[in-house]
């Protein structure tokens, strides 16, 4: 079986990432609190906790280990594996996700959240129309991000036990097309894909596109949206503590029995 080609232009994104800014940092920053915020849900302590990231200035406190196809982690060595907000740009997902959990002791956790498909939708839209017009082509521009219930499966084929899949939006708002990109960029999201396009875009195109963005998602103050979805997965390494759902045929109470329900076969009326 061919390899499919990859998604990401791996060198390309290390560049990216190495020209972000701090004031671009405002989602990761907003991901490390989400988290920690869900970590005291959890009510245990974590004594081996890493976090995998491309921004180890968000994540100070924490150890940290990069971004690579590879991942620099032993087996059964940490108790909280936390991949924060780069799982998106990954070229093999489930390899991340077997990775991490293969890092886990039993019954440890493993938390990702990253970009969903609702993400720049808006951007993606006026994008393509724009160069359609313009152009009477198309190139990738945006980094198509995964479904929610996609994601749910993965973690289930990558041997995570428990697994949740949930999400949250995060709507920005921006003076014009032209702001969200340079932002786009201090974020270290800018394009990364292996199959963008190598030459200079036509500025005709991102004109075009600021005005279709300006009319489809425009506010009454003048400024644009964008909206980020923001996904995060949750599983646990396999444990014989862990609860188990019982098997098909099991049960040794009726559903009827246990909603007070009256038996249709005793019906005397």
């Amino acid at each position: 079986m061919q390899t499919p080609p990859p998604l990401t232009d791996l060198a390309a994104l290390a560049r990216r990432r190495a020209r972000a800014v701090p004031e671009g940092m405002f989602l990761q920053s907003l991901v490390r609190t989400e988290i920690e915020d869900r970590l005291k849900e959890v009510n245990r302590t974590f004594t081996k906790p890493v976090v995998v990231t491309g921004f180890p200035q968000i994540w100070q406190g924490f150890p940290i280990i990069w971004e690579s196809e590879s991942l620099a982690l032993t087996a059964k060595s940490q108790d909280l594996v936390v991949h924060a907000l780069g799982l998106h740009w990954a070229n093999d997902p489930v390899g991340q996700l077997v990775q991490s959990r293969h890092a886990l002791v039993p019954d440890g956790l493993f938390i990702a959240p990253l970009f969903g498909g609702q993400t720049l939708h808006e951007l993606r839209a006026a994008l393509a129309e724009a160069e359609t017009e313009v152009t009477g082509g198309l190139s990738p521009r945006v980094l198509p991000m995964a479904e929610i219930r996609d994601l749910g499966a993965l973690l289930q084929r990558a041997g995570f036990a428990l697994p949740v899949a949930d999400s949250f939006a995060q709507t920005v708002l921006y003076r014009d097309i032209f702001q969200l990109m340079t932002d786009l960029r201090g974020m270290g999201e800018a394009n990364a894909l292996a199959a963008r396009l190598r030459r200079p875009t036509r500025r005709a195109v991102f004109k075009r596109a600021a005005e279709i963005y300006a009319k489809a998602w425009g506010q009454p103050d003048g400024r644009i949206k964008a909206t980020f979805e923001i996904i995060v997965l949750t599983g646990w390494a396999p444990a014989d503590t862990q609860q188990k759902p019982l098997r098909p045929g099991s049960a040794v109470q009726r559903l009827a029995d246990a909603l007070g329900a009256a038996d249709p076969a005793k019906d005397t009326r």
